[in-house]
């Protein structure tokens, strides 16, 4: 799959509360309306600045802080195309494929903010059109890719009936 879009980046640890803050837990779990929130202590009206498909760049430790399982569907509702990080804190990464987004681990540190990247996740290359340089990477596994593609690990589940591990 070839992703288009713009990166805005972040720095080292940004926490779940960053990602979006627990005041808004009183709102219910409605992700389109946390989704208005996304990033918005760290980047002020950072949804009226997105577009679909762009991506979130950050250093190290992305996602720690908590188990909050409702950031990284914020991330996704809010029409994200994939985060580039360094680092992931565990449980951040795990349910960040459990709800479908798509998130890489990579050296982020020649990527800056406003960047137009294309993105070939298949052959693991992200090429920075910008600064006309290319990040390699790892590719994502083709069992994770296909629960990302399907938007999660319970869509999957629907679609399939079960894990089909080759």
């Amino acid at each position: 799959m070839i992703l288009h879009g713009k990166a805005y980046k972040f720095g080292d640890d940004v926490n779940t509360d960053y990602i979006i803050a627990g005041k808004y837990r009183s709102k219910g779990l409605d992700m389109k309306l946390l989704s208005t929130h996304l990033m918005e202590d760290l980047y002020p009206n950072f949804t009226d600045t997105i577009k679909s498909g762009d991506f979130i760049v950050a250093g190290k430790n992305f996602g720690c802080g908590s188990s909050r399982e409702y950031a990284p569907k914020v991330i996704v509702e809010a029409g994200i195309g994939a985060v580039f990080a360094k680092s992931y804190a565990r449980i951040f990464y795990r349910n960040a494929i459990n709800s479908g987004l798509l998130v890489i681990e990579c050296n982020t540190d020649l990527l800056d903010n406003g960047d137009t990247l294309e993105v070939d996740t298949a052959a693991g290359i992200m090429h920075d059109k910008t600064q006309d340089c290319v990040i390699p990477y790892n590719p994502i596994p083709e069992f994770i890719s296909e629960i990302i593609n399907a938007g999660g690990v319970i869509s999957y589940l629907n679609e399939n009936g079960d894990f089909k591990i080759k």
